[in-house]
């Protein structure tokens, strides 16, 4: 006989309540093994196929690291120096960029922008705040994301989480699978399917779409002549999870940036004569690559490995990030995702079993 649904709730209740507090007061502390879980999950499909192909389960992990360590190996070379030394100059350069935009504003409406104007104020102030504040920012997400750890015993811990995780990953979940309520043993079965589904298609899948958007804006803003397209491919490809979000904010700080190079930076001598001209063919190529990333995205991307429908909106997605960043810090941010797709799974659950309900139909539905 199942147990009443009050002490059922009261019970699940506290086992919520207790997994926040642990949140609250372990999160740097549990930051390595909630990064090496996800690394485990995101990285088992592909285990799974290798021991399809006739690997063992050992082998196929230890095909996956070998693989894993070599692709961190060349970005630790080639990628995260230029990316770091990008971000510096770039905070660096901020003043420089909003003087030249104060100087075209003041060239194209000299009575909106003279010395005592508010906007020039204002954009003086904007420009020395980025100057100030950038490294400020910086420092702030690395102590929120390393807390107590340092980077070192990030780098060791983590694969060794996720190495060890991947290889048990089945064990572990036929282990809580046997742990399960079995009054409740199918419907939990079937919640675990759909957030499954949920999170394969959100995080592995829009995981992918980031990894190959945020790769083609940054070479391609690089071969343009962008002097900071790896940085600005990185942060558009880093939010490309949330739609429209990232190819605006990427389109619109890469189109910025291009404006500013490219806009009378060329000199052309003919004698005593210097002119400077605009550059509208580079200017149109860093649009254009903004608008082919966006049809790629959408037409072939998203549709192959996201599929049609995720079930998480980009407003609850953004809702989640906020809260959860704001209470547990970077861990917080971290679990948003899977949290949020579990909490949209579980609500459109209740809503089912509501609408199948007499609260909703009523006695005259039932008739």
């Amino acid at each position: 006989m199942a147990l009443p649904v009050g002490q059922q709730a009261k019970y699940w209740g506290i086992a919520v309540g207790v997994f926040l507090v642990v949140m609250w007061f372990l999160g740097d502390v549990i930051l390595p093994f909630v990064l090496g879980g996800a690394i485990a999950y995101c990285l088992d499909p592909i285990a799974d196929r290798l021991e399809k192909a006739g690997l063992s389960r050992v082998s196929s992990v230890a095909v996956i690291t070998l693989v894993a360590a070599l692709l961190f190996i060349l970005l630790f070379l080639l990628v995260i120096p230029t990316l770091v030394q990008q971000t510096a100059a770039l905070i660096d350069t901020a003043p420089e960029l909003f003087n030249r935009l104060q100087a075209g504003l003041t060239e194209r409406f000299p009575s909106l922008v003279d010395e005592q104007s508010t906007i020039r104020q204002q954009l003086i102030k904007i420009g020395e705040t980025i100057q100030s504040k950038g490294g400020e920012l910086i420092n702030g997400l690395l102590s929120s994301a390393f807390g107590l750890l340092n980077v070192l015993i990030l780098l060791i811990v983590v694969p060794v989480v996720a190495f060890y995780m991947l290889l048990d990953w089945d064990n572990m979940t036929a282990k809580i699978d046997s742990m399960l309520p079995r009054d409740h043993v199918d419907t939990i079965r079937q919640l675990a399917r759909d957030i499954d589904k949920t999170l394969a298609s959100f995080i592995r899948g829009q995981g992918t779409v980031c990894l190959i958007l945020g790769t083609y804006y940054a070479a391609g803003l690089m071969l343009a002549g962008l002097k900071f397209g790896l940085i600005v491919g990185f942060i558009a490809g880093l939010i490309t999870f949330i739609p429209y979000v990232g190819a605006l904010v990427g389109g619109v700080l890469a189109v910025g940036l291009a404006l500013f190079q490219f806009w009378g930076a060329v000199e052309i001598t003919d004698g005593d004569v210097v002119t400077n001209t605009t550059n509208w063919v580079r200017i149109g190529i860093v649009a254009g690559i903004f608008g082919f990333g966006q049809f790629l995205e959408g037409n072939i991307l998203t549709p192959k490995l996201v599929g049609g429908s995720v079930g998480l909106h980009p407003v609850w997605l953004l809702f989640a990030l906020s809260v959860f960043g704001s209470l547990f810090g970077f861990v917080g941010m971290l679990v948003a995702v899977p949290l949020a797709a579990m909490l949209g799974v579980l609500a459109r659950y209740g809503l089912d079993r509501y609408k199948d309900s007499l609260l909703y139909r009523g006695r005259s539905g039932s008739e």
